[in-house]
């Protein structure tokens, strides 16, 4: 990831391109969406696991959101992520390399926690990828508030699937809405994308 967002930071700093928007723009106008839709206050605090280029939290900032961190374990992601916030004069979004699978005492208290792909990520490790997926719903309990949301999206996993890998400590409130495809005369989701609350 470290080569990718080098990569990518090379580019930002040449010609200005922020780089990938993982899942793309709608799945940003989908998290805010829900967000406004349920009323969720602009000062909660929200973390963003594995911000990348950070463009979700300066979509949230100009949205209103004011409580905004971003984490990445990629120090190259987190340069890229302080460019693009300083290009877009967010200096009030918070940014930290940090390890979800380990996270640091002072990571705690969100009101909400997303993400966009790092469980994917994850899952796809060829060291204990099911060991490192615990590990993450362990780092999720401990960050995030009871009565605190998660938004997940994810292109690996179905539903079922990821209500599994949450069923301990999480229920899910709802499955938002993503494109569609008909492949075999069935019809599917090419992304997931569901909102969990901590129990």
């Amino acid at each position: 990831w470290d080569a990718a967002y080098e990569r990518e930071l090379q580019t930002f700093q040449d010609i200005g391109d922020t780089g990938e928007i993982w899942f793309g723009e709608e799945s940003m106008v989908r998290i805010i969406r829900w967000l406004e839709k349920h009323k969720v206050p602009v000062d909660s605090s929200v973390l963003d696991i594995g911000t990348g280029n950070g463009v979700l939290l300066v979509e949230l900032a100009k949205s209103g959101y004011t409580n905004l961190t971003g984490i990445d374990y990629s120090p190259s992601a987190i340069q890229l992520s302080e460019k693009v916030r300083e290009k877009e004069g967010m200096s009030n979004i918070k940014l930290k390399v940090e390890d979800f699978l380990a996270p640091s005492a002072e990571l705690s208290g969100f009101d909400i926690c997303i993400d966009k792909g790092t469980f994917d990520a994850i899952s796809l490790d060829p060291s204990d990828a099911a060991g490192k997926r615990k590990l993450y719903v362990g780092s999720l309990c401990r960050v995030l508030k009871p009565e605190g949301f998660f938004l997940i999206t994810s292109c690996n996993w179905t539903k079922e699937e990821l209500l599994n890998e949450f069923r301990g400590g999480f229920e899910i409130l709802e499955e938002l809405p993503t494109p569609k495809f008909c492949f075999g005369g069935r019809i599917g989701n090419s992304v997931t994308a569901l909102v969990f609350q901590r129990k």
